[in-house]
């Protein structure tokens, strides 16, 4: 059985300022003047990486509710869910840990009131767009989110190596997962 999870993408012209004025929830152009609201993992599932805020989709919840929960348990960010946009849908597979195995639905916005605040779990941090750590992620990152900064919608499937942290395989052309 697959985990149902989510990611939701905050974005923000570069200098800041909180995205209640925001245009749309499209993302457009190559992300230059762009800020990506990151938050570094104090525990759980992938503790000491830089991901995007997001997390376990509940039974009977949409995936957009979840994500709006997530953000806001995650960061005291408020995201209203008609903002959101789906971008992509991504099956990751982890052949020596399938208890690993999940589908998550990545959503983007510019719309969002507060300022991110630390969680439990998180350390919310904006970043340039442009200049994302993609060191400290998940291997994964650097093939699909690049992808979604520019506005393309996709679904994929991502498989890790034995070592459970490098990409092995991507799949662009995968068959949806929805």
């Amino acid at each position: 059985m697959l985990i149902r999870t989510c990611l939701c993408l905050i974005t923000r012209p570069a200098g800041g300022g909180d995205g209640a004025a925001g245009g749309g929830a499209g993302v457009s152009g190559d992300g230059a003047g762009q800020e990506l609201l990151l938050g570094f993992k104090k525990r759980g599932f992938g503790t000491g990486r830089w991901v995007g805020l997001g997390g376990h989709v509940e039974d009977g919840e949409a995936g957009a509710d979840a994500a709006v929960r997530e953000v806001r348990e995650e960061a005291g960010l408020i995201v209203p869910v008609r903002s959101l946009a789906h971008m992509a849908t991504l099956r990751f597979a982890f052949p020596a840990r399938p208890a690993w195995d999940q589908i998550a639905e990545v959503f983007h916005t510019t719309e969002f009131a507060g300022e991110p605040a630390e969680s439990d779990e998180v350390l919310p941090r904006w970043f340039g767009t442009t200049a994302l750590p993609f060191d400290g992620m998940w291997d994964d990152a650097r093939f699909w989110l690049p992808e979604v900064l520019a506005g393309h919608r996709f679904d994929a499937a991502i498989t890790f190596a034995d070592d459970c942290a490098t990409v092995a395989a991507v799949d662009h052309d995968a068959p949806s997962v929805r």
